[in-house]
């Protein structure tokens, strides 16, 4: 079992979980559809659900009981019938379900797995294969990154320049962005609003909650080159980035640009209903800012010690205008430089050090160092491997990641600049995100019997298409990519 449960102890028996299996009990229907059972079974071993009043199971905690004619769920909540439900199809061998009874309890509210959509666009079809992947080792959280300087991939209705034109770009880099070359093909594609909807409620049956992000005021190119009054005076216009690194472009700081900011936030949360909203706030460079009158005029009117405290203004700004619609405001730890509420989440990336600081800062926190948790870096620095940002991150290193006990959760991060294909997505992706899977649900650690159940697990993956990361002893990759 990926992530390892909290408790399992063995019985005699086998239960039979197939087609003719039948599921009573309240949200029986999504029982079936996770099990992988047909609308309803005839035969006499049944799946029974059941909702109990306690309180040791928290919001997602169960209770799994399996008998040679009876398997019972019980949870007081719908979360935990879910994660009950897949424990038993992971369970599932040839031959049966082994009998026996499992205890389970998450260790963090927020397990997430962050997908970067806006370097390349990805079709609705590979990021409900993703929703799937994720239930399946009960990640609770799909951290949606939508914009970036690269592509803008959310329909806005107050402002369709977004996507006729932020949502394409002339070329991509081929190979590594620092040797300079390109591959001259347009890349594009964008989601309407309709398809974000039925992504939000095909995940949330499955207990994933879609977490968007928009990325302002840095990370911001696509937006400018479809809107150029939200940038600066320059000597030629913006234009949708083509090479990968970070663009000097960044929002102006004008009324009309916080208005706009306001009418992406306004969609936004019509389309996501989740409670958070990730606001970007990394990575952001302030030389325009520094050489701009309207910006020496916000400095002075807001009281500002300088240019660069408007990084922490927007950021104050966009969390505000999300207070105001009921929602709480995500940002990257750069945003803890600049003075930001106390309400806003910090997702601490830059080290296991900037989660530190955002817990004594006082903020709830989502541990993200890239130094444990960032899955698009190469697993290992052997000669096989494909081009990647950085590395090597092994496999082991990701398992042994501790965030603690005051955090909000973990998360694990898939940017997208080196993984245009859904075979690379997933080479990266996994075995890795087994181990981060364990990381934000289990509080154990052993890496040996991890390795173990990874073995036995791989089968599952195998059935469901995944192309993971097949080393040879020397960790050289025979997969073509």
């Amino acid at each position: 079992m990926i992530p390892q449960v909290t408790s399992w102890r063995a019985d005699e028996g086998l239960f039979p979980l197939d087609g003719g299996t039948r599921v009573s009990g309240p949200h029986a229907d999504t029982a079936r559809e996770l099990l992988g059972l047909p609308p309803r079974g005839d035969g006499a071993a049944e799946v029974v659900l059941r909702l109990v009043d306690d309180g040791s199971l928290g919001e997602e905690g169960y209770v799994l009981t399996v008998a040679p004619d009876r398997a019972e769920v019980a949870a007081a909540s719908e979360a935990g019938l879910r994660w009950g439900a897949q424990t038993l199809r992971q369970l599932r061998g040839p031959a049966g379900v082994p009998c026996g009874t499992v205890r389970d309890v998450p260790r963090y509210a927020w397990r997430g797995v962050m997908i970067d959509v806006a370097r390349w666009w990805r079709p609705m079809s590979f990021l409900r294969a993703y929703v799937d992947l994720l239930s399946l080792h009960k990640f609770n959280v799909l951290h949606l990154h939508l914009t970036d300087d690269q592509g803008w991939r959310l329909e806005v209705r107050a402002h369709p320049r977004l996507t006729e034109v932020g949502a394409h770009r002339p070329r991509s880099p081929r190979g590594h962005a620092r040797d300079g070359a390109f591959d001259d093909t347009p890349h594009g594609g964008f989601y309407t609003q309709r398809e974000l909807r039925d992504l939000v409620e095909y995940a949330a049956r499955r207990g994933v909650r879609v977490v968007p992000e928009i990325e302002f005021p840095g990370h911001s190119q696509a937006a400018i080159a479809a809107c150029p009054w939200l940038g600066h005076p320059g000597p030629a216009p913006v234009e949708v980035r083509a090479s990968w690194g970070i663009s000097t472009n960044v929002l102006n700081v004008s009324d009309r640009a916080v208005a706009f900011a306001r009418d992406v936030l306004d969609e936004l949360c019509e389309v996501f209903p989740s409670p958070y909203v990730h606001i970007g706030g990394d990575e952001v460079r302030g030389d325009e800012w520094a050489s701009s009158e309207e910006a020496a005029r916000r400095v002075a009117a807001e009281g500002l010690p300088g240019p660069a405290a408007l990084h922490g203004w927007w950021g104050r700004v966009l969390a505000g205008h999300l207070r105001g619609l009921g929602r709480r405001a995500v940002a990257w730890d750069d945003m803890l430089d600049h003075d930001p509420p106390q309400d806003m989440v910090i997702m601490a990336w830059r080290g296991v050090d900037r989660v530190e600081a955002a817990l004594r800062a006082g903020h709830d926190v989502v541990a993200a160092p890239h130094t444990h948790t960032y899955l698009d870096y190469a697993e290992s620095d052997g000669p096989g491997e494909p081009v990647s940002i950085a590395g090597p991150l092994p496999l082991e290193t990701v398992y042994g990641y501790d965030a603690g006990d005051r955090v909000l959760g973990v998360q694990a991060q898939l940017w997208g600049e080196y993984l245009p294909t859904r075979e690379r997505f997933d080479y990266n992706a996994f075995p890795r995100l087994c181990a981060v899977a364990e990381a934000a649900w289990s509080r154990g650690r052993d890496l040996g019997d991890f390795t173990r159940r990874l073995s036995a697990h791989l089968p599952l993956l195998d059935g469901l298409g995944v192309g993971y990361r097949r080393p040879d002893p020397e960790g050289v990759s025979h997969v073509h990519l």
